[in-house]
């Protein structure tokens, strides 16, 4: 009897990545199943045990539009414009920020939270932060749809949104929504490289962030911000932190493909786009570099 050993190809190499942008998106599409299981692992994991589960990314935002009506619209009286009620502003620019903010601080933790999983076996690493962006696209899907609920009920109940209007320009809402993605997938993935050797970095994380909202014109129009400036209130310098600032232009033109709120701009959508593509890729090659050492130094 022959035995006969065949030799096959082998379904993957496993050597050191070579290039210095590496996104083998055939071997992620093969890892496919792997993926969607760690989103449905942040998704279910996240409110398994609390009481009132889901009902969290309903809650979260309402309040949050809730104070930032009562305090920067009440009672530092900050002018969302005639016929845009304060409210449905806020929830536009908190719905916006949520995604962005969960999908940075999401993924700057990756390499600690999974150093055990990473150390065990081999798939592509990219994977979990890729999991993390998907998992806060389905929790942006069901703060949207408590916006639009918002919507219907100022624009067809009320007289209050006389000044509301959704025009052509929102088919942008996809492109706004996929740099949202990139731009705290880029960030979190340079932090989350950066926290396999300094600590220190992860609980500056939560705090950084929130200062960031102040400055990306969540609870308040960029008009007001240049106005401040012209009038000498605020300096130079400022104004243009948070005009040239790419969550403030993303947050600005949400608000306008669905409230008709302020003004649009190709030129900073353009700027938008480029830089969350500058800092994806910046990530990218910082994230697989600490890839290859990243288990001797956590």
């Amino acid at each position: 009897m022959n035995k006969q050993t065949h030799h096959t190809d082998w379904l993957y190499t496993i050597s050191p990545k070579k290039s210095v942008i590496n996104l083998n998106f055939k071997e992620i599409w093969y890892y496919r199943d792997l993926l969607l299981l760690f989103v449905k692992r942040d998704v279910i994991t996240l409110y398994k045990q609390t009481i009132l589960g889901p009902l969290w990314y309903f809650i979260q935002p309402l309040f949050t539009s809730v104070i930032f009506t009562l305090v920067f619209n009440n009672i530092a009286e900050i002018d969302t414009g005639d016929g845009v009620p304060a409210f449905l502003f806020n929830l536009a620019g908190i719905s916006a920020w949520n995604y962005f903010s969960a999908c940075l601080t999401g993924t700057s933790d990756t390499f600690k939270q999974n150093q055990g999983i990473f150390g065990k076996v081999y798939f592509p690493r990219v994977i979990m932060p890729m999991s993390m962006v998907l998992s806060n696209l389905i929790k942006f899907g069901i703060q949207l749809l408590v916006f639009v609920s918002f919507y219907v009920y100022f624009v067809f109940f009320t007289d209050l949104a006389y000044n509301v209007s959704i025009s052509v320009s929102i088919i942008l809402l996809p492109i706004l929504v996929i740099i949202m993605a990139i731009l705290g997938l880029g960030f979190g993935m340079i932090i989350s490289s950066m926290t396999t050797k300094y600590r220190d970095l992860s609980f500056l994380v939560a705090f950084g962030v929130q200062l960031l909202m102040y400055g990306s014109a969540v609870m308040y129009p960029i008009s007001l911000i240049q106005n401040k400036v012209s009038e000498g209130v605020l300096p130079n310098f400022v104004g243009y932190l948070i005009e040239y600032n790419p969550m403030t232009t993303v947050i600005e033109l949400f608000r306008y493909v669905t409230l008709g709120a302020g003004e649009f701009s190709v030129v900073k959508l353009a700027y938008a786009s480029i830089i969350s593509v500058i800092v994806f890729l910046m990530g990218l090659v910082v994230f697989n570099k600490t890839e290859k050492t990243f288990i001797d130094t956590v």
